[in-house]
C-alpha cells in the first residue's frame, strides 16, 4: 500500500449551494503530492442543495462518470442528451472534441450526492458520446465501467475499469493487481486492511503484483478502480 488519501485530508469547496471534497487537485484546490493516480484523474465527492447545479460549461477529451449515491441529477448535454441519473445509476460521458453540458440536482426538496470522476483517455478528438445505466449488483464486484463495455458495463476510451465493491458486515474479499495499479475509494462503511482501518470517503492505492484482503468491519459500498501502471 504506497498511497494513502483519507478523507478529512481531501479539499474542501463550499459554494453554499455546493459542498464539494477532492480527492485530487481540482478548482482552486491544489497539492502537488495528490494529483491523481495513473490515468485517474478526478474524484469530487459533490453534495448539491435542492434546485441548484452546474450550469452549461464546456469538456473535451475527458471520460467523465458520474455515480449517484443518494438522490437524483439532470443532464443535458449538447449532443442533444437529457435524463436524470437516480441513485444507483452510473453515467459516462466522453467529451471528445468538446461538448457542453449542464449538471443540476432534480430534486426541488432533497439534495443529491454524487461522485464525479474524472479519467484520461487514450484517444483524443472523438465524437462526443454518452452513456447510462443501472447495473444490479452481481456478487461482490460490479463491473461498471471497462473498455470494451465486457458484462454490460460501460464503455470507457481507456484501458481502465470501475466496479462497485458491495460486502455486507464481516464479508471479506481478495484483491490481485497483477500487472497493474489499484485504487479503491470508499463510499460508505468501514474496512480494515492489514491492520489499518479506512472509513467513508477514504482511499488508498494498490502497486503492480500485490494481493490483499478487504474484511469490511460494517456493510460496506466501494469503487474499485484497475488501472494501467504505466
Amino acid at each position: 500500500m504506497q498511497y494513502i488519501r483519507k478523507s478529512e485530508d481531501r479539499g474542501v469547496a463550499n459554494f453554499g449551494w455546493l459542498q464539494s471534497k477532492h480527492s485530487f487537485s481540482f478548482g482552486n484546490y491544489y497539492d502537488p503530492k495528490h494529483m491523481g493516480v495513473s490515468v485517474l484523474r478526478v474524484i469530487n465527492d459533490d453534495m448539491v442543495m435542492p434546485g441548484q447545479g452546474f450550469g452549461t460549461h464546456g469538456h473535451r477529451d475527458m471520460e467523465i462518470i458520474s455515480y449517484v449515491t443518494e438522490g437524483a441529477l439532470k443532464h443535458d448535454d449538447s449532443t442533444g442528451n437529457s435524463y436524470v441519473v437516480p441513485a444507483g445509476d452510473v453515467q459516462r460521458m466522453s467529451a471528445g472534441r468538446g461538448v457542453t453540458h449542464s449538471e443540476f440536482n432534480a430534486s426541488s426538496t432533497d439534495k443529491v450526492k454524487f461522485l464525479q470522476i474524472w479519467i484520461q483517455p487514450n484517444v483524443k478528438g472523438i465524437e462526443p458520446s454518452y452513456e447510462q445505466k443501472s447495473l444490479p449488483q452481481q456478487g461482490a464486484l460490479t463491473t461498471l465501467v471497462a473498455p470494451n463495455g465486457e458484462n454490460g458495463a460501460l464503455l470507457i476510451n481507456q484501458d481502465a475499469s470501475i466496479s462497485r465493491l458491495v460486502l455486507g458486515k464481516d464479508e471479506s474479499i481478495h484483491l490481485v493487481t497483477e500487472k497493474r495499479l489499484g485504487y479503491l475509494h470508499i463510499i460508505k462503511g468501514q474496512v480494515t486492511i492489514d491492520g489499518q482501518t479506512f472509513k467513508e470517503g477514504d482511499a488508498f492505492g494498490i502497486e503492480p503484483e500485490q494481493t490483499f484482503s478487504v474484511k469490511a468491519e460494517a456493510a460496506l459500498e466501494a469503487l474499485w478502480f484497475d488501472l494501467p501502471a504505466s
